[in-house]
């Protein structure tokens, strides 16, 4: 018997000592404790005496130690698979910046057997829908907004009182002073976009932020493209569809200073202050290229405290917008420009823009729709000045 073994015996004479006051005799539990402990301590020293001779035999031997690492209450690691981990990203990013194949085993199954592809996108990098731009909001912060429930009724005048000089104790006639009226009516405006069950639950999050982006998108030109030429029917009534005053209508064959200077003379005075020019980027650069006797260029481009384009034609701001045909592609008698004070339009909304969602139970199909109720009209036509196309010369 070695040395371990008869501690091990030793410790299991003392366990039947504690259960057992007879075995124990006269000895006491300090002594006992005492000898565990040192019994204890001697066999550590012991099996690391041996544990220690092991391991250098098996060095000296060139044998090969495995050993077994065992955890305690681990969480297993989640982590993303496919294209879209971490290693498949950064192993995309070196195939597209130094040119380092991607492990096959990285790819998705059903995409590696297609050999034209060189390399996988990963769906982080595909999380953006890229869509045509289009160009909104320039026109509807300039007009006048009012939101009154029930419509409403503007009151109008076209004469004012003249002022006489008379004698002293003279009196002068009594004016009268007509009053008409603008009455709004009512018009929807509605955008609705559905989408099936099975899209809208596997879809990424940017689609439905992108489809709420549009359906607001298509709201905002709706009313816009109203504002500049809208019939009246069922809509409101554009300012271009309005008669301008006698002689603030003018026809003009090919672009030139003079057709700037003809619009500002039919300007009247009254209207000089607020009034603005609206037309499309590509009029304005047709203006932006002339240049007058002294060389100077008619259109000022200026930069203000924003950064931001500010662009003028002689001294009047220049409103881009693409509801109207350009010079270029307008027909005969179409128009292509225009001056106008838009605070002189109201727009009056009675139930704002709102976007909701819903589910249609007969195709489960889920809706999202925007509506409004709106009508818009010209209460002074005096600002008004329309370019319009004229017969070649």
């Amino acid at each position: 018997m070695n040395r371990l073994q008869e501690i091990e015996a030793r410790l299991a004479e003392i366990r039947e000592m504690l259960e057992d006051d007879e075995k124990r005799g006269d000895v006491s539990f300090k002594d006992l404790e005492k000898e565990v402990r040192e019994l204890k301590e001697e066999k550590e020293e012991l099996e690391t005496r041996q544990r220690l001779m092991k391991e250098t035999e098996q060095i000296e031997t060139g044998e090969v130690k495995s050993r077994t690492v065992e955890t305690f209450n681990a969480k297993p690691e989640k982590r993303e698979t496919g294209t879209d981990s971490l290693e498949y990203r950064k192993a995309f990013m070196n195939y597209v910046l130094r040119g380092e194949k991607i492990p096959v085993e990285l790819r998705a199954d059903a995409i590696t057997y297609t050999s034209d592809v060189g390399a996988v996108i990963p769906e982080t990098v595909l999380n953006r829908i890229v869509e045509k731009l289009e160009a909104t909001g320039m026109i509807l912060p300039l007009v006048t907004r009012t939101a009154i429930k029930g419509g409403v009724t503007v009151p109008t005048s076209s004469v004012k009182p003249v002022a006489t000089w008379v004698a002293e104790g003279a009196g002068s006639d009594k004016q009268k002073k007509p009053v008409g009226s603008i009455t709004f009516a009512y018009h929807k405006l509605r955008c609705a976009v559905a989408v099936s069950l099975e899209v809208d639950t596997m879809a990424l999050p940017v689609f439905e932020a992108t489809l709420i982006n549009n359906v607001v998108e298509a709201m905002t030109k709706a009313l816009e493209q109203a504002i500049i030429s809208g019939d009246g029917s069922g809509k409101p009534k554009g300012i271009l569809t309005e008669t301008p005053p006698a002689g603030q209508s003018l026809p003009v064959s090919a672009i030139g200073y003079d057709t700037l200077i003809e619009a500002e003379a039919a300007l009247p005075l009254e209207y000089e202050s607020n009034a603005v020019w609206c037309m499309t980027k590509k009029t304005f650069m047709a203006f932006a290229g002339m240049v007058d006797n002294a060389g100077q260029p008619i259109a000022r481009i200026n930069y203000g405290i924003s950064g931001r384009p500010e662009r003028t034609l002689l001294g009047r701001n220049v409103i881009l917008c693409n509801y109207l045909d350009s010079f270029d592609s307008a027909e005969e008698d179409d128009p292509f420009a225009f001056i106008f004070n838009f605070s002189d339009y109201i727009l009056n909304t009675n139930y704002q823009m709102g976007v909701k969602k819903y589910e249609d139970n007969e195709t489960d199909d889920l809706v999202t729709k925007a509506i409004m109720i709106a009508d818009g009209k010209v209460i002074d036509n005096s600002s008004l000045v329309v370019l319009t196309k004229g017969p070649e010369a």
